[in-house]
């Protein structure tokens, strides 16, 4: 008697000693056992000893969305990491560059100033362009209107580089003048954005 309750104990023991495995299907349930199905294999679970105390958690295998999601989230994370940084160095240089609001002022009025100048001196030679091609232009017209015969002779070589050139020229300047005419709005939305940072800054109330 005494040795077949052994044996029964021993038995039990090791049927205690045994680890189980716990997972959640794919409905959320959650199951344990003393082995995993292949399906849930590679996903997370967990591995208790013989009392039931959870000894070790396995991670799962990610799948191809989760690692895209977790490299997204690392990207936007270094970047507001890089863009915390340069707003850290934007506000030191503005409090080492300037000792109030109108030296700020100051220097947008030269910038801007400066900004403008380029505008007229692009709008006219745009105007001066658009002259000499209204010109040749009359020209061509001229020149088409005295070979109306049979035998029309072709435009002047000439001619027809000005025109040409002069055209190239006015897209050129053309795209230049609005380029000129976005930096000026860019500069004017910086300096107010310096401009309420110091004020920020330095907690001095709103001079503008």
């Amino acid at each position: 008697m005494l040795l077949l309750t052994g044996i029964a104990v021993l038995s039990i023991q090791g049927t205690y000693a045994k680890n189980v495995y716990k997972w959640v299907d794919d409905d959320g349930v959650t199951h344990y056992g003393d082995s995993i199905p292949p399906r849930y294999a590679t996903r997370e679970h967990s591995i208790l000893n013989g009392q039931g105390v959870e000894i070790e958690v396995v991670d799962g295998a990610l799948s191809s969305e989760d690692l895209q999601q977790l490299k997204a989230q690392a990207k936007a994370a270094e970047i507001a990491q890089e863009e915390e940084a340069a707003a850290a160095i934007r506000d030191q240089v503005l409090l080492s560059t300037y000792l109030s609001v109108d030296e700020i002022k100051a220097l947008r009025d030269r910038r801007l100033e400066l900004v403008q100048a380029q505008v007229q001196v692009t709008k006219l030679y745009l105007k001066t362009l658009r002259n000499k091609l209204e010109t040749l232009e009359e020209e061509a017209q001229r020149y088409g209107q005295q070979n109306t015969g049979k035998k029309t002779q072709p435009l002047d070589e000439t001619l027809v580089r000005e025109l040409a050139d002069t055209i190239d020229s006015i897209i050129l300047y053309d795209k230049t003048l609005k380029d000129l005419e976005a930096d000026q709005l860019a500069l004017q939305k910086k300096f107010v954005g310096d401009i309420n940072r110091f004020l920020e800054l330095k907690q001095l109330p709103d001079s503008r």
